[in-house]
This record gives structure tokens, sequence and C-alpha cells, in this order.
């Protein structure tokens, strides 16, 4: 398995313990066949911070559940030889939506959280879900990893195999 550095940050004292986040986000790259040493932030909000982040970035003035925001290399500039680790970027995860989340869709909250998570690093290794295709691509890998995990599909129609 490859190195992950995985910097946690709580804004607010709630979400996950750290072995947590590291088992979603792991299987994760496992699934992408990441072998890559890694590094990204899994920052812990509250509403009002991630309200904020939603407007400046994305120019929404709501709250989200989760914000991505995937490292990009400059044009031009080469990191490999002086940064041996690959930056995926940061999550921001509002605990206080995903709680609430949780609770109207009848959800545990740590199968909710791992959805999160889940869906957060397939964007940061640069899945989407603008087109339907990509949606229906992304939700599949979503399904599968959450399964591993020992979650159910979070989308709540239960795939044949």
């Amino acid at each position: 398995m490859n190195t992950i550095h995985i910097d946690v940050q709580r804004a607010i004292d709630d979400g996950p313990e750290e072995p947590d986040i590291r088992r979603c986000i792991e299987s994760v790259l496992k699934e992408e066949s990441i072998t890559d040493e890694v590094e990204l932030t899994v920052r812990i909000v509250d509403e009002a911070e991630i309200t904020s982040l939603n407007q400046t970035y994305r120019d929404k003035a709501a709250s989200t559940n989760i914000l991505s925001f995937p490292f990009n290399v400059p044009v031009g500039l080469d990191l490999s030889e002086v940064m041996p680790v690959r930056l995926l970027g940061d999550l921001i995860i509002a605990a206080d939506v995903v709680k609430r989340e949780a609770e109207t869709q009848g959800k545990t909250l740590a199968a909710h959280w791992a959805h999160l998570l889940v869906h957060g690093t397939l964007h940061l290794l640069g899945h989407d879900h603008q087109d339907d295709k990509e949606a229906e691509n992304m939700e599949q890998k979503e399904i599968f990893i959450l399964n591993l995990l020992g979650y159910k599909n979070p989308y709540g129609v239960e795939q044949s195999t």
C-alpha cells in the first residue's frame, strides 16, 4: 500500500476519528490503483465556514456538505524532482450539514461520512458528475467502494450484480 499523509484539521470538535477517515480514503486510492505517495487535507468545519467557502469559490450563497479542492500543478512547473509526494488537494466537510442530512435521509452518521469522504476523494482524483455518464460512473465507483467498507448503497436503490 502507498504512503498516505492526511492532515485532519478540526475547526470544530466533530466528525469521525482519523483512522475512520484514513480507511475511507485508502479504499478509494486502492480501487483507483493509486500507488504514489500522496498527501491531502481533510478540514472539518461548521456550516458558516462552508457557506462562506461555497460563496467565494462556487458563487453559491448556500451551505453544502463537502467541497473538494483538487491540487493543480501550475503549467510549466515540474514538482516531481523537489517533491516526491503527490498533492491531491483539500476536502472541506461541514459536520453539522452531514449530521442533518444523515438524519433527514435515514442514514447512519458513519455511513454518510464514509460516503462523503469517498465522494470527495474521487473528486480529488479527477472524477466528476457534470453529465449523466460521468455521474453514473462516479456513483457506481462510490457504491462499490462503500460496499467494500461495509456500507449500503447511499443512493437508496440496491444494485443487482
